[in-house]
Formats: structure tokens, sequence, C-alpha cells
């Protein structure tokens, strides 16, 4: 019996409370109707061979028992320790180990409690606060229920749990997972892909005469309870409390599915044990019933946009670390404005541990000042002078705490050329020095350039030489209809500076010069190695021909769909437009 014990325990946190022993029942029916709990499943189909894993050998024990429990010895069921500092100092080696718990006095029934974390969920500290209260508050709930057992006078209920007064211990295991991990369960177990707020197998054998009850596992899905909780106004402790009473419930035999007199004699029990513990929310029959009305439904059984609320959106675990992201015509709309949902959803992706890297043709002093408006720049924002970030088409490149660690300038000669070009056309120009801009005339294009892009003001120099002499130049820009820069434009400086620098077109209007062999995505290489990130780590999202290479090189690379065609043909995937917030969907749809 020993070996049982110290076998299910190392998997997850035991609470022990005691049961004084009722006297056994004559003739206690060990027979289970069929709707009231799922039959429990064979030895050999546990969720050990769903998830094609093996539980690891003990040479102290032959073979594991056969009701070792449904979730005992999977790895997603991880244990959840959570303490003072003091309890995480370390013990000397010679230090004698903690003692058992003290065995029960003779007459009475422990009960166990194995509450753990499925391990694709993230350290939630609410989620964990909650484990700890559940040590005490599982074991406080099957105490109430199965005294209730005694003289239970439940003529829908499956009898084939009665008779506890011949067992020495009743053990449940509580897990609490996503949603992802409970549908894949249900669609494994139950053959219904969904999602659901909760699942309970019965782990009871009733011929199997052995002094431990295993009553089985409870499987709680902390997103789902989470909106629940959120729509009838409780606490998400609140509703996983009920979700627990509830799926203890369902493993001594009530069922409130299979009939109208079902649910309400299961009603009826879920109220006497809520008031007796004194916690808050709905009877489960009724709760159930009343969430379902609200909760939107999902023909393929995915969350919707809708439904991934910040309420919920901390549960789930981020598939990347980091997010390289464009501005314009990406992150920024067609009126160069970061929208709400794009703002808020960058807050969430943060929120989760999510590291937001800017990734543009803009300067920095742009950058920060288009998210100003959404109070996401400066130290607390995703974009300061003292944040990474890959600025004029990866020609600037800064690293951590905002050092520059790269700087590529334009062949002084280009400049000088593009520059005579600009005043002999009167096709307006700008030139830009890190933080700053510069023109030889004023435009309205030029003016354009702040007052809608966000750039740096131009500063007027008039003179070439001048200009030239005053800062080091990483590229210039021609400001001219799309229809100017692909029938005259592009063409001549494509031939003019073969060799010596490289034309790059973000925006139909926008032609830009910069120095040969560099582009956004060798900047996001350059800082990708500087922070020791790999590509696995990175999601991009992006539009134009110049993302081109940087959604090439992340893992997964996601182009809008008001990008470039060529730029499409080479993401992995194809979001919405900018003006229909394609990052905010990217993120929701992608990024978790």
């Amino acid at each position: 019996m020993a070996r049982i014990v110290s076998r299910a325990l190392p998997f997850a946190s035991r609470t022990s409370l005691c049961l004084s022993r009722p006297p056994p029942l004559p003739g206690a029916a060990l027979l289970r109707s069929a709707a009231a709990v799922p039959p429990p499943l064979p030895p050999a189909a546990s969720l050990l061979s769903w998830r094609g894993l093996t539980g690891a050998p003990e040479p102290s024990l032959a073979a594991p028992p056969p009701f070792a429990g449904f979730l005992s010895g999977i790895r997603g069921f991880r244990k959840v320790r959570r303490g003072p500092p003091a309890a995480k100092r370390s013990q000397p080696q010679d230090a004698a180990p903690p003692p058992p718990p003290p065995p029960p006095k003779e007459g009475e029934i422990e009960l166990i409690a194995r509450i753990g974390v499925e391990e694709d969920m993230p350290d939630d500290d609410e989620v964990l606060n909650i484990v700890e209260i559940l040590k005490l508050n599982v074991p406080m709930a099957m105490k109430i229920a199965l005294d209730g057992l005694v003289d239970s006078n439940y003529s829908t209920r499956d009898t084939s749990i009665s008779d506890v007064g011949k067992y020495d211990k009743v053990e449940v295991s509580v897990l609490l997972c996503n949603d992802n991990f409970i549908q894949n369960l249900s669609k494994e177990w139950r053959g219904e892909d969904c999602t659901t707020d909760m699942l309970s197998m019965s782990q009871h054998i009733p011929d199997l005469d052995v002094p431990i009850l295993m009553l089985g596992d409870i499987v709680i899905s902390v997103e789902t309870a989470a909106k629940q909780a959120e729509e009838k106004g409780v606490t998400l402790l609140d509703e996983v409390r009920v979700l627990v009473v509830r799926g203890i419930l369902h493993l001594l035999g009530f069922n409130h599915e299979t009939s109208d007199e079902d649910a309400m004699e299961m009603e009826k029990e879920e109220h006497l044990i809520l008031k007796s513990l004194r916690w808050k929310g709905k009877g489960l029959a009724k709760g159930a019933h009343d969430s379902s009305k609200l909760q939107p439904d999902s023909l393929d059984g995915q969350m919707t946009d809708s439904q991934k609320r910040a309420v919920t959106l901390r549960f789930y675990r981020p598939k990347f670390k980091y997010i390289f992201c464009d501005m314009d015509g990406t992150l920024l709309n067609s009126k160069s404005q970061i929208t709400a949902r794009n703002a808020e959803a960058l807050r969430e992706a943060r929120s989760r541990g999510v590291n937001i890297v800017i990734a543009t043709g803009k300067a920095r002093p742009a950058v920060i000042d288009a998210l100003s408006m959404a109070d996401l720049s400066g130290k607390t924002g995703i974009v300061s002078e003292s944040s990474p970030g890959v600025f004029l088409q990866g020609l600037l490149v800064y690293g951590s705490e905002g050092r520059q660690i790269y700087k590529r300038n334009l062949d002084q000669e280009v400049c000088r050329e593009a520059l005579l070009y600009s005043l002999e056309h009167k096709i307006p120009l700008v030139a830009f020095s890190q933080d700053h801009c510069y023109s030889i005339f004023d435009h309205p294009l030029v003016d354009s350039l702040h007052y809608i892009y966000h750039e740096p003001k131009a500063k007027i120099v008039p003179s070439v030489d001048q200009l030239l002499g005053t800062a080091e130049i990483q590229k210039v820009l021609f400001l001219e209809t799309p229809e100017g820069i692909s029938s005259a434009l592009r063409p001549y400086w494509a031939k003019a500076i073969e060799g010596r620098a490289h034309v790059v077109q973000a925006q139909p209007d926008m032609l830009e010069l910069v120095p040969p062999a560099t582009s956004k995505g060798n900047g996001v290489q350059i800082l990708l190695n500087h922070l020791s990130i790999s590509p696995d780590e990175v999601m991009a999202i992006g539009d134009g021909e110049n993302d081109i290479e940087m959604l090439q090189l992340a893992s997964l690379g996601v182009a809008l769909a008001n990008g470039s065609e060529k730029t499409k043909a080479v993401a992995n995937v194809i979001g919405a437009t900018n003006d229909e917030d394609g990052v905010a969907q990217a993120i929701y749809e992608y990024a978790f």
C-alpha cells in the first residue's frame, strides 16, 4: 500500500484531511449506470498513450498499479511549489528529509488531493495562488460530499461509490489547464472536438478490493473558467471552486445532463456543499446552462478574436519570445496612425512576456512620436532611446540599453548625385542622418513627411556642399507620385547607382537609395546576433518589399493583405490589412 501512495504523490501537491469512518453499508450497490459518468479507461488507455509518452520506470515497483490515476504519469501534470522564500533555501546535503505527514488515526479515512498545473500553462500569479488555496479547499469539499453519501436519498445518483467505510484513503486529482489542452483531451477521450470548462474522469474500479479509493481526475480549463467568472460577476477562484465541486459530484455518480430530475438532484447537492463551505458562485447545473448562452460558439472549436480578451489572454503561453514589426503599412494604418486594437494587442503581448521590436525604414524619433499617441513609447513602452530596434532600413541598429551597435552610411557621391537630381528636376528629396532630416528646398511633400509620417522636421540646407559637410547621410528618399516613381525614377536610379547603392521601395510614393548589401533583414540579423536570439523565437510582421528578408528570416513571417505581391509570396501566412488591425489579428491568431 505504501508503494501506491509514494508513486502517486510526486506528480502533484498532496493535502490530507481525515474523515470519520462510517460503518460499512450492508449490501451497498456496486453497479454503475452508464449515463452517470464515463467508464474508466482500461489500464493501457491512459493519457500516456494518448500523448505518445511513456512513464519513467521505478525500480521499487514491479509494475504500476492499474488505478494509479489517469493523469498521475503525464509529464504535463507538473507539481506546483509556491511558498515563502525561506522554503526555497538549499538544505545541507546531510540534512534529514522532512518527516512524512502523520498517519490518520484508527477509524478515520485520509483524504488526499493532488493539485497540478498543465505544463503549457504560464506561471500566472493568480493561478498559482488558486493552486495553493485548492490544496485546502478540495479535501474540504471531498469531506462534505462523502459525508453526504451516508444518508443519501438521491434516486438518480449512480451508487457504485457508496461504501467509503471500507477504504483507508480517498484520492482525487485536479489539473488546471488551458483551452487547447482540454479540447484535445475532450476530442480523444469523449470524441467531442470542443472546449469545455471541466472534464471528470473516473478511476474507480468497483470490483477491485484495495484499501484506497481512487475517485479519479478533474481537469479544469482556467481560460473558460475565467470567461464564465467574468460573465457571472464572480472571481476566478469562485468559479474554479464551483467546478471542483461539480467534478467531485460527477465522480460520485451525479450527472445533470441526463434528465431534469438528475439536474435537480445534482443542483440540490451542489447548493448544500457550496453553502456549507460558504463559497460564492451559482449552482453548477444552472450556472453552466446560463453561461453557455453568453459564450459565442466557434464552429471549428477554436477561440474567436472576441473571446481572446485580456481576462483570458494571460493563460496562453506565447509561441514566440520576440515579434519584429514594421511601421508604415503594417502597425500604422493608411492615416499613419496606430489603432486602439493594435495598441491593445501589443500591450497584451508584452504582458505575456513577448518582446516587441520595431524594424522600420523610419528614424527612431519618428517611431517614438507615432507610438506616443498610444502611450507605447518611453521607458515603459515598446520603443524608446534605451530599447533595441532596427531603423532606417537596417542602416541604424540599436541593441541593449539602446546602444548603437551598427551604422552604415550612403556613398557621398551617390548622395551628391541624388541632391543635384532633386534640384534639377524639382523632385523633393529628404536626406536622413540618424535622428535628423535635411532637404535642399521647401516643398509640401517634405513637410508631409513630418506632419503625416512623424519623421523629424527637415532642415533646409540650400547648398549641396553645405549639406554634405553638415552630416553623414545613411539614406536619401525621393517623394513622388506612384506613377512617376514606377515610370521614371526607379528605372533611372536602378541603373545609375548599380553597384554603388541599392534602390528600396517601402511605399508606392517613396523611393529610397541605401548603401549596397544592406537591408532591414540584415539589420534584424545583426540585432538577433547581438541579443543571442534564435530565429525560431521570432515572429515578424510586415507589408513592403523591404520586409521580405525579415519575414524569411523569422520562424513565422506574416505579410498583411495590403502588402506587395512579392512580400506576400514569401510569407508563411497573409493577415488582414493595416486598416483592419492586421497586426492585432496576427498577434491573437499566431503568437499565442
